[in-house]
């Protein structure tokens, strides 16, 4: 039950231990944050005054920020001290162009995404090109994102992969895994959709087959970093049924939620589904000529 037959701890375990200790340290972390804002909370109630402060932006850094921070922390420690190896193993460093590929193929694919939604009258723009809505919440959100992609990829794709792959599971298997886990870790998002834990299984496997193809985590964290900031902070689409801070706001003009995502945003699209599959293509040919598989 605890061991392979090579007698060595299944790698289930250990990805359950990680886990937990990611989830330690994401609530060490947040916990800070939120019993500064709930004090500074308690004292405007106290005086009958609103605190400026509170309806600030920058607060989601000192809650979800920082336990965001906390489980990247956590992760490099659970390998450490459950794995036993070097976090170095887990890959997050490799080639500039890998980085880069990754991070034109997020943005372009969210671009082309809104094209042809605003194209063909399924959304429109609430203001114009000429007037985007430009606020601090821009920055925050550049900021929780890169925090949010580093931690997802350097734990579903960094440590539960190569963790898998050390005990001597099976490719397909390690896929399916780390996708069915990322997938999980946002079933209880708002507003969820059938159709985008489907697409979030799917990129979940898009981001396994980044790794696997290029040994590097670079590339699933750039597409990650701008498939989220290009969705809700430069287009403002709910971003896994999370409230969008864009420099535009849309408005669905069509009852077509297969389409449009609804208001899960634009992973619970048909279209989505395409553009992923897509890119399995484009990964496939950009590293043909100098894979490094797992």
């Amino acid at each position: 039950m605890f061991k392979n037959e090579w007698n060595e701890v299944r790698s289930g375990w250990l990805i359950l231990g990680a886990f937990v200790i990611v989830l330690v340290g994401q609530i060490m972390f947040t916990l800070p944050g939120m019993t500064f804002l709930n004090l500074i909370e308690m004292a405007g109630r106290h005086n009958d005054t609103p605190n400026v402060f509170l309806q600030s932006p920058f607060t989601i850094l000192f809650t979800q920020g920082a336990g965001t921070f906390g489980g990247i922390a956590a992760t490099f420690i659970a390998y450490r001290t459950i794995n036993k190896k070097n976090p170095n193993k887990m890959y997050v460093q490799g080639r500039a162009s890998d980085l880069w590929t990754g991070l034109i193929l997020g943005a372009l694919s969210i671009t082309i995404l809104f094209v042809f939604l605003y194209s063909t009258n399924q959304i429109v723009l609430i203001n114009p090109i000429s007037e985007p809505n430009i606020t601090s919440a821009l920055f925050v959100y550049f900021i929780l994102f890169i925090l949010v992609s580093l931690f997802e990829e350097i734990l579903f794709r960094g440590y539960v992969m190569n963790t898998m792959r050390a005990k001597h599971n099976k490719k397909a298997v390690i896929y399916i895994v780390s996708a069915l886990l990322f997938t999980f870790a946002h079933v209880f998002n708002p507003n969820i959709a059938i159709l985008g834990l489907i697409n979030i299984f799917l990129i979940g496997l898009l981001f396994a087959y980044m790794f696997d193809r290029t040994r590097s985590l670079l590339m699933p964290i750039g597409f990650h970093f701008t498939w989220n900031f290009f969705q809700g902070s430069i287009f403002g689409f709910p971003v896994s049924g999370l409230d969008p801070h864009g420099l535009y706001k849309i408005d669905v003009t069509t009852d077509l939620p297969l389409l449009t995502g609804g208001s899960f945003g634009l992973e619970a699209s048909i279209l989505t589904t395409i553009i992923i599959g897509i890119n399995f293509i484009i990964v496939k040919m950009y590293t043909k000529q100098h894979m490094r598989t797992l």
